[in-house]
């Protein structure tokens, strides 16, 4: 990420970009020049802390680092209005809903059974109970969590 700071106004780019407009003027090329080049333009490296996550911080505005000789936007603890145990219910609630999904796209198995006795096939039946099985333990690895953050960054299985 770079920015530039054109009278008093910080123009913030996601990467390096093809040109750009400074207190000296129209830039063009930028590719094509040297990192020499692009500081000597005004156009320095943002700096975000690299523990940034956008589930759980916030940006702060972006700022000139003298020190540094960069451009800085600091990260802040995100406040988060439910609870907890809220956090949780929901993720839990939510990783239901996908799990039942799953279920559903083999629930005419079971119907199947129910109306005519047609055996489900073994696979079926253990694809299922595999899916109940890790419902259960994600519910479990949630609840044992201690903080807002982990239930909000918990790295959900694929299914």
């Amino acid at each position: 990420m770079k920015a530039v700071n054109n009278a008093g106004v910080i123009t913030f780019y996601q990467s390096l970009p093809n040109s750009f407009r400074s207190s000296t003027g129209l830039h063009l090329n930028v590719k094509g020049w040297t990192d020499q080049d692009i500081k000597d333009n005004g156009l320095f490296d943002v700096i975000i802390d690299d523990s940034y996550d956008e589930r759980i911080h916030d940006l702060g505005e972006i700022y000139w680092d003298t020190e540094a000789t960069c451009f800085r936007k600091d990260i802040s603890n995100k406040t988060f209005s439910k609870s907890l145990s809220e956090l949780k219910e929901q993720a839990i609630t939510n990783f239901k809903h996908r799990i039942g999904g799953e279920l559903a796209k083999t629930d005419w198995y079971i119907i199947r059974e129910m109306d005519n006795g047609a055996d489900v096939p073994a696979n079926i039946v253990d694809a299922r109970v595999a899916l109940r099985e890790l419902s259960e333990t994600v519910e479990s690895e949630i609840n044992a969590l201690t903080t807002k953050a982990k239930v909000i960054t918990y790295d959900f299985p694929n299914i």
